[in-house]
């Protein structure tokens, strides 16, 4: 049987000390504030006044309680106790010092005026004094707990001296749950140097840091710094990681302002927060209008940039979202994600291969989608490079059986999922991709809907990426593998490269290849050491990186932009068009039949398909690394 719960179900001992600490408290400041009165004697008008004193005491006992109970005096968790109980204290104080002067009214019985507000102030002071007692105890023996050598207590750098460093030094002081030991504060305001916040010295700006970590023998250390740029916390977090830190960070200000800021809010240092770069923002407004009130498609909906195109378009209020993946597991994650998060939206999510031309059709005529984004393929290098006819075969006839339905069918727009591999090509998976973009350029003269692609480099997190396989190397002890020390690329995050994906789509007239700007590139290198460091260890002493050689079709550096095409801006600074280039239409046919006739040939070798492949392709330069 459920038990209903009750606001009272207080320990009754508890209500019951606190009711006699009470009543002793009347007492006191009903005799307390006559001594005081007049002028700390016992004699003389005070013996008068203390016979009337007497009278009032019965209903001062009781009208005290009752007033201290409407306002749930005796209901606060006081070890907790803050301005709001003060408050509630403050009040039922101000009630009983009316309430006298009314009874006194009524009452035989006269007293001094300045008698009221003595005794009010009086029992104020008393009540404060039992209930925030334990408090101040409690931190008192706290404060000594963290002062004292604890082995299980890590002391610990909080970088940050406003509010949400005082949040987090508040919390860390208050658990008994919480394993830190605050030792000093950093922040780069000089005024606040050589100050004291909840009594934790703040030694210096970020120049300091290491060597406070050093002099206070720093385990982890905490940035709360909400507010500040992402180039800020990668300049203070370059600092950080030479200390061999553990580093958590306060994720953003809006934790602040909802007043979230807490030690459980904290989250580690990621490495995408070395990129040193804002969030990239696109034009809402744009999206919203082309998405809004269609039926969107995305094939490979389960995929790393599939799943995620799925939750921003679920975001912009689709007549319809169709999830395409012949991955059954990943299909399944996203449908419940997005059930979870978006319980209205029209979802339809099915299991079925790019390269079934009938299956395709069939889902077409069925749905009638308006926005058709294509990012199923096969992408991992390695992979694709021992098995060139699985990368044709899914990426190039699987774009062009799906593109061509779109076409046959009247959809608006077909956005194909592009790469900078796709770029002088060194592998299959990159040439595919090239194939790709042209067979969407040749469809956008034969239909009237806008196919276009959009070419971005390398995602940070995505399935088969270097981050998670960096990951899992450290958490295994090492070695962390890279293929060359001066080997780099292009990163920008999933989210951020699926909102541009969106906007430029938006701005699609047909047969575009947009390019998006991912910023510096990182070397790869210097990725593999700053996660290490994020994580807590020395490269090269706790965890070694072992070079391994570039692999089979992998290039030193990636290229966005062909020599051969030109760039030309848009509205947005980060998404650029390349001038599609000319292809004959009746070779560039010839090489799908014959690249359809090498792939259906199971007696055909790799070396065919590479050699039809580069016919298409002239860029495409086979490296045998």
């Amino acid at each position: 049987m459920k038990t209903k719960f009750n606001l009272w179900n207080i320990p009754i001992s508890r209500i019951i000390i606190l009711l006699i600490l009470d009543l002793i408290s009347v007492v006191l400041a009903s005799y307390g504030a006559l001594y005081w009165r007049f002028e700390f004697s016992f004699e003389g008008q005070f013996l008068e006044y203390a016979e009337f004193a007497t009278v009032l005491l019965p209903f001062d006992l009781v009208i005290t309680v009752v007033i201290f109970w409407a306002l749930k005096l005796y209901k606060s968790v006081w070890r907790y106790a803050s301005t709001n109980e003060l408050i509630n204290i403050s009040v039922a104080c101000i009630i009983c010092f009316f309430v006298q002067i009314i009874l006194v009214a009524f009452l035989p019985i006269r007293m001094p005026r300045s008698y009221y507000p003595m005794y009010a102030f009086l029992l104020m002071i008393m009540v404060c004094g039992t209930r925030f007692s334990y408090r101040i105890i409690r931190m008192f023996n706290n404060k000594r707990l963290s002062i004292s050598n604890d082995p299980e207590k890590k002391n610990t750098m909080v970088i940050g001296a406003g509010a949400a460093g005082n949040a987090i030094i508040k919390e860390i002081e208050s658990s008994t749950y919480i394993n830190m030991r605050v030792m000093c504060v950093i922040d780069d305001d000089p005024g606040c140097h050589k100050k004291l916040l909840r009594g934790i010295p703040i030694v210096g700006d970020r120049t300091c840091i290491q060597d406070a970590a050093e002099a206070y023998h720093i385990e982890e250390i905490i940035i709360a710094i909400p507010s500040a740029s992402r180039l800020k916390v990668r300049e203070i977090l370059e600092i950080c990681k030479e200390t061999g830190c553990k580093m958590q960070l306060v994720p953003g200000m809006y934790q602040l302002i909802n007043g979230d800021v807490n030690v459980s809010s904290l989250r580690q240092v990621q490495i995408e927060d070395l990129l040193g770069r804002d969030p990239i923002e696109v034009n809402v407004d744009e999206i919203i209008g082309y998405v809004k009130n269609k039926v969107v498609m995305v094939t490979g909906g389960g995929g790393s940039i599939g799943s995620e195109l799925c939750r921003q378009v679920a975001g912009h209020g689709p007549k319809q979202l169709i999830i395409v993946d012949i991955y059954e597991n990943n299909a399944y994650d996203i449908q419940q994600e997005l059930k979870g998060k978006h319980p209205d939206l029209n979802l339809t999510v099915l299991i079925a291969s790019v390269r079934n031309t009938a299956r395709m059709n069939t889902i077409f005529q069925t749905y009638h989608p308006d926005i058709i984004y294509h990012a199923a393929a096969h992408k991992h290098v390695p992979l694709m490079e021992d098995s060139p006819i699985e990368a044709i075969k899914n990426n190039v006839f699987g774009t062009l059986k799906t593109a061509t339905a779109a076409g046959e069918n009247g959809a608006k727009k077909f956005v194909l999922i592009s790469t900078d591999k796709a770029v002088n090509p060194t592998n299959i998976m990159g040439a595919s991709k090239r194939i790709c973009e042209m067979i969407i350029q040749q469809l956008n003269q034969k239909y009237s809907t806008e196919f276009v692609a959009v070419r971005f480099g390398n995602v940070l997190g995505s399935n088969g990426s270097v981050i998670p396989l960096f990951k899992k190397q450290i958490e295994q002890g090492g070695p962390v593998t890279v293929t060359h020390k001066d080997i780099i690329r292009y990163f920008m995050t999933i989210p951020e490269a699926v909102s541009l994906v969106l906007q430029a789509g938006a701005y699609a007239k047909g047969g575009e290849i947009f390019i998006l700007d991912m910023g510096e590139p990182v070397r790869i290198y210097d990725l593999a050491e700053n996660l290490i460091k994020l994580s807590g260890y020395i490269p090269g002493e706790d965890i070694e990186i072992k070079i391994t050689g570039l692999r089979p079709g992998e290039k030193l550096y990636e290229e966005l932009l062909m020599s051969e095409e030109g760039m030309k801006d848009t509205a947005n600074h980060l998404i650029h068009i390349g001038k599609p280039i000319e292809v004959d239409e009746n070779e560039f046919k010839e090489g799908l039949d014959a690249l359809a006739g090498v792939v259906a040939d199971e007696g055909k070798k790799p070396e065919d398909v590479r050699a039809v492949v580069k016919r298409m392709v002239p860029t495409y330069v086979y490296q045998k690394t």
